[in-house]
Parts: structure tokens; sequence; C-alpha cells
């Protein structure tokens, strides 16, 4: 099973009318993930924090950049990533060597 048919099932999404959304949705959050974690290319196990993401990120469409919400007495705030989606990432991030050169004399 793909990544987006395991997207669109999360989200119970059962046509293929927004199929080209949720790929691009599942390809941002990748390419994100390989920024955050330092790889070149995304670990098997960090599929499945993929999938979060996206969800997260297709549920926040037409909120994007707000933190919080009232309206007839409800609030809602949002948070950037949840902590258990941070710890999953943290765990296959990559540290970057950077070489020091030391000043001649």
């Amino acid at each position: 099973m793909t990544q987006l048919e395991k997207l669109k099932i999360m989200l119970g999404i059962k046509d293929g009318n927004q199929d080209g959304e949720l790929q691009l949705l599942l390809d941002d959050v990748s390419a994100d993930l390989l920024t955050w974690t330092n790889r070149s290319t995304l670990p098997a196990a960090l599929e499945s924090t993929q999938r979060q993401i996206a969800v997260i990120r297709y549920n926040m469409q037409g909120v994007e950049g707000q933190t919080a919400h009232s309206e007839g007495g409800t609030s809602r705030s949002f948070e950037e990533l949840p902590a258990s989606i941070q710890s999953s990432i943290s765990q296959y991030r990559l540290l970057k060597v950077v070489r020091y050169a030391a000043p001649t004399t």
C-alpha cells in the first residue's frame, strides 16, 4: 500500500479527487523531514510520522499561521508539531559535521 493510499484511509477519503493535493502534502512533509533529520533519503521508520504530519497540515488548511482561534464561546489552539512527533523525528536526526580550521600564525 502506498503512502497516498494510507493517508487517504487516515483521512477517510474514498475517491481520487484530492490525490494531487494529498501527494503534494506528502512530498512537502518528506522534504521537511529530510531537512530536519539531515538525511538524503527518508527512513522507512519515519513513514508513519510523514503521514501524521500530513494529516495535521491537511486539517490546518485555511488556518495557517494561527496559534489560537475563538468563536462563539469555543476556543481552539494550534501546536506547530506535537511533542510525540518531534521526539520521533529527533531519533533519526543525523548530526552535521563542520570542519573548523584553526587560525594560522
